[in-house]
Parts: structure tokens; sequence; C-alpha cells
């Protein structure tokens, strides 16, 4: 895992260390950064806010995507760049890594990087989104995708058997070498095509896609794709917030989120449960 700290001192406003793409020049547009608009204003003198003043301290254009309540006792939690850490209530101690509860045998840093991930994807309008889906889908994810990457162009060699499976895929961009990239270019000529599936398609191919600059929103997906902590293309992210691990065959997709679904499903009720249920009323 790679360390906060330079990150931190590298402004951690996620794009800070590459230079952004100038939107009069067509190449991109970007909104104001999506993180601290969806924090909540801490109390002053509160433990969320020594947690954000600790962060600070280090590097004061930190932005922070999350705090609230940490699993592990007189800690808070937040979600910086992409990764969780914990601030002790007094502001003093930083912690970063995995926190794991090794009775329940789960990551319990999961569940806040998965409220950020919620939370920043739904800032993305679906007219900002390249969409393959069936009729009705049983499953909707989102993926951030380079048309350069050889499993993101696998994935989509696959894409009519994702949607015959009934998983929708939701297509955001992340032109994984920056900027100031070849791929970049590429994924913006892409979103300013007419027809942005074609042209998808034909660049994930290796055709040539006509040149085009327009306002388009892949500054921004690629700024997002940072901050929900994107170390890889494609990266797949349900409709919950849930990463799921890199690429994966369509079968294997379908499965995942099935039992992913059928976890997050209220338990049924026993007979003996809804007996009583029914003998109270």
């Amino acid at each position: 895992m790679k360390s906060l700290l330079p990150l931190l001192l590298c402004a951690v406003s996620l794009t800070a260390c590459a230079q952004a793409p100038d939107s009069a020049a067509g190449v991109g547009t970007a909104a104001a950064p999506a993180s601290s608009q969806g924090l909540a204003q801490a109390a002053e003198g509160s433990v969320d806010e020594r947690a954000i003043q600790a962060l600070q301290s280090i590097n004061p254009r930190i932005e922070v995507d999350h705090v609230g309540p940490a699993p592990l006792p007189g800690f808070r939690e937040a979600v910086v760049g992409g990764q969780v850490v914990y601030i002790s209530d007094d502001g003093r101690y930083l912690l970063q890594g995995a926190l794991y509860d090794v009775v329940e045998k789960k990551d319990l840093s999961q569940a806040g990087m998965a409220e950020v991930r919620r939370r920043l994807l739904a800032t993305i309008p679906a007219s900002e989104r390249i969409v393959f889906a069936p009729e009705n889908p049983v499953h909707t994810v989102s993926v951030f995708t380079d048309v350069e990457c050889g499993y993101c162009q696998k994935l989509h060699e696959d894409i009519a058997e994702y949607n015959r499976l009934g998983i929708a895929i939701e297509y955001l961009a992340f032109p994984r070498m920056g900027p100031a990239s070849e791929g970049f270019a590429k994924m913006v000529s892409v979103w300013c095509a007419a027809d942005r599936g074609a042209a998808l398609t034909a660049a994930k191919e290796g055709r040539k896609v006509q040149s085009g600059s327009c306002t388009n929103p892949v500054a921004r997906h690629y700024d997002i794709g940072r901050r929900v902590g994107l170390t890889g293309t494609p990266m797949i992210v349900t409709e919950d917030g849930t990463q799921m691990p890199g690429y994966m065959p369509p079968a294997d997709l379908r499965a995942a989120l099935d039992e992913l679904a059928a976890d997050a499903a209220p338990a049924e009720a026993t007979p003996a449960q809804a007996d009583g249920a029914a003998g109270s009323r």
C-alpha cells in the first residue's frame, strides 16, 4: 500500500500532482472538486473538526472526503486521497492501513470507502456515462475505463455477454496515463463523438477515432476516479459502492453481484417468527 504522507505533501486534491487540462482549449472541463462539497460541516471543537485540523496541519490544502466515527475506539475515520486513515480523537496520531476484524473476518475500512464512492459517483449524471445495457438489467455497475488498457479492452470484447447476463455497464473515463497523455486526448475524442458508444468500441479495438474537442467530463471523471481509490483499470464499482477486484469475466461478475445482493437483502422470517408476528397483531 502506498504511503499517505507523500500524497498529503502533494496537496491531495488528487489532481494537484498532475497539471489539469485546459478547459478553454476544449481538452476537458471540470467542475469544482466534488470532495468537501458532500462533507458535512464539522461542529466547532468537535472530534470531527479536530481530525480535519490534524490532517490539514500536514497540508492546509488537503481535502477530506469523509470523516466520522471509527470502529477503533478513541479514533475517527477519514477518507483522503482514496485511502482510509484513522486519527486519534485528540488529533495527535494518524494510522494508515486496513482495519481488520478478526472475529467477523471483514475489512472494516471498506464501509467508509463505499460511502464515499456512492456519494461521488452520484455526482456523475447519466448524460456523462457511456452505457451498454440490456432492456431490463438485473445489476448495474459503473466502470472506470481506459481505451488503451488491455483488460479494459477484454471487458469490452464481452460487453454483449455482460448484457445477456443482465448486467448494465456504465462507463466512466479514466485515462490512466494522466491529463497530458495521448490516451487522455483519445478519450476526449470518444466523449465528444456523435455516437459515443461506437467511438468507444472503435478506440478499444485500436481503430482511429476522429479527433474532437467539446465541453466534456473526462477531467472530472479522472479526478473522481482517483478520489474513490482507483489504482488500476478497469475499476468496477457496484451500486452500493463496493469495489470489485479488477477485471472479472461476465459469469464471475454476475455471480459476485448476485452474492452481494443476497447478502444485502433482509433475512426472510422463519415460520415461527411469522406466526409470532401474526399473533401480536
